[in-house]
C-alpha cells in the first residue's frame, strides 16, 4: 500500500474513532443500507416490473378470446404489478360467476390501490434513512458538546486542547449524518417521481384491462338475453 493510500485509510479510521464508535457505527450501517437500497431500487423500480408491453399484449388477446383461465396462468408466471391485479380480478370473477361487473371492478381497484401502496412504501425506507441519519448526527453533536462543557467545568483554565475532543466529535457525527442524509433524500426524490410515473402507467393499464372486460361482460349479457328471448318464443 502506498503512502497516500495509507494516509487516507488512517484519516478515515481516525475520524471514525474521534466521532465515537457507538455513534459512528449506526451511521456506517445506515450508509451501507442506503447504498444497498439505491442499487435495489435501480433494479426493481422500472417499467418492466410494473407494466410490460408483453403482458398487456397477451392479456388483450386472451380477454378478447374470453380465455380467462389461460390469462390466469400467464399471471401466475409473471411478477409484474399489473399481473397481480389481473390475477385477483379474474380469480374473483371465475370463482363468482354471478358477480356483477361493478363488484369485479371493486376488486380490481382494491388490488390496484394495494399495489400502488407497496410501490410507495418500498421507497419510504430510503426516506427514513435520510431523516434518521441527521438525528443520529445531532445526538453526536449534543454528546460532544456535553463533553466539551464538562472539560470546561473540570479545568480551572480553558485550554484549546481540552475542548478539541468534544468539539471534534460534535462536528464529525453531524457531518457524517448529513453526508448520508443528503444523497439519500436526493435519490428518494428521484425514485418517488419515478414511482408516481409508474403508478400512472399502472392505472392506464388497469383502465384498458377493465374496458376489455366490460366489453366482454356486455357481450355475455347480450347473448344471455338473446337466448332468453329465443326460449320465450
Amino acid at each position: 500500500m502506498s503512502a497516500p493510500e495509507m494516509s487516507v485509510t488512517e484519516t478515515a479510521l481516525d475520524l471514525f474513532v474521534q466521532g465515537g464508535v457507538w455513534l459512528m457505527t449506526p451511521l456506517a450501517i445506515l450508509s451501507f443500507l442506503a447504498v444497498m437500497l439505491i442499487f435495489f431500487y435501480f433494479l426493481t423500480i422500472r417499467q418492466g416490473t410494473v407494466v410490460s408491453n408483453k403482458f398487456m399484449n397477451a392479456a388483450d388477446a386472451l380477454i378478447r378470446k374470453q380465455d380467462y383461465l389461460g390469462l390466469i396462468a400467464v399471471c401466475n408466471r409473471e411478477n409484474e404489478c399489473i399481473a397481480r391485479i389481473v390475477y385477483k380480478t379474474l380469480d374473483f370473477a371465475t370463482k363468482n360467476p354471478t358477480a356483477s361487473f361493478d363488484e369485479v371492478r371493486e376488486v380490481t381497484e382494491a388490488e390496484g390501490t394495494r399495489q400502488a401502496s407497496i410501490l410507495n412504501n418500498r421507497i419510504n425506507y430510503l426516506n427514513d434513512i435520510g431523516r434518521v441519519a441527521p438525528m443520529v448526527g445531532l445526538l453526536g453533536t449534543v454528546v460532544g458538546m456535553i463533553k466539551a462543557f464538562e472539560g470546561i467545568g473540570k479545568s480551572s483554565g480553558v485550554q484549546h486542547m481540552e475542548l478539541a475532543p468534544g468539539v471534534a466529535q460534535a462536528l464529525i457525527t453531524t457531518a457524517a449524518g448529513l453526508i448520508i442524509s443528503i444523497p439519500a433524500l436526493i435519490f428518494y426524490s428521484l425514485f418517488r417521481g419515478k414511482v408516481q410515473k409508474l403508478i400512472a402507467e399502472l392505472e392506464a393499464a388497469m383502465t384498458h384491462i377493465m374496458a376489455l372486460l366490460a366489453a366482454q361482460y356486455k357481450r355475455a349479457n347480450y347473448r344471455a338475453s338473446a337466448r332468453r328471448e329465443a326460449s320465450d318464443d
